[in-house]
């Protein structure tokens, strides 16, 4: 009979453990239906509302959504880039082409016009690197029907639709700004042989009326760019 009983009791062990490993299963699986559906109403509620800034999340937020944070890193990591872009890299560029007003304003800031434009080389080629690497995380991500089906459109507004907006634009404002740094670098070498009056310039000769010319008409081709950077620094890239 003691042996017997000794037996029932194993049994009886065993049963109870597999009764809580199913428990733990399945409370492991309600902890993460939570933390999707909390990350799902977050991208709702917050991401899609949100201007060209995106919140960072709070230590709390980041406990809520578990290993969903790091599906919106991607997200937010892009944001931070893209504003980098315009803050940095578009706005001083703005800045000095919308101060050009008369010909002699090419020759009085070339040199700070030089210096915005080697910033906006280096922000184009972020951006256009922060793209790439959006892209390739979110196709290694493995979510279900229901999260992907909002992330993909908070991931359209933050990242698809700000890089097509700024990835054909900085390198139109990046000529726009060397044409402008050129047409001051030809002034300066011209010396004593321009002359500026009531807001134009003049030249003795023919060949430097064909020159400054040429570069008016370089500028003009890329002229486009600065009212479309203008629209983007001052309202923000459209998301």
């Amino acid at each position: 009979m003691a042996s017997g009983f000794t037996r029932l009791m194993a049994r009886g062990g065993i049963m109870l453990a597999g009764a809580l490993i199913v428990l733990q299963l399945t409370a492991c699986g309600d902890k993460e239906g939570e933390q999707r559906k909390a990350f799902i109403d977050f991208l709702q509620n917050t991401v899609m509302r949100s201007g060209e800034h995106l919140p960072s999340l709070s230590e709390n937020q980041k406990q809520s959504f578990g290993n969903f944070a790091s599906d919106y890193a991607i997200l937010y990591g892009f944001s931070q880039q893209a504003n980098k872009a315009v803050e940095q890299g578009m706005r001083p560029v703005v800045d000095e082409l919308s101060a050009i007003r008369v010909p002699q304003d090419y020759l009085s800031r070339r040199d700070s016009l030089r210096q915005a434009n080697s910033a906006l080389v280096i922000v184009t080629q972020q951006i256009e690197s922060a793209k790439m690497q959006a892209d390739s995380s979110k196709a290694a991500l493995k979510q279900s029907d229901d999260l992907k089906k909002v992330y993909d459109t908070a991931y359209n507004k933050v990242v698809t639709v700000p890089a097509n907006q700024l990835i054909p634009l900085l390198p139109k404002l990046q000529a726009l700004s060397q044409g402008a740094v050129q047409t001051g670098d030809f002034l300066q070498l011209q010396g004593a042989r321009v002359s500026f009056n009531n807001g134009g310039v003049q030249f003795p000769t023919q060949d430097q009326v064909t020159q400054y010319n040429a570069l008016m008409s370089t500028l003009s081709a890329n002229a486009q760019a600065l009212p479309q950077a203008q629209a983007a620094v001052q309202g923000g890239i459209q998301q």
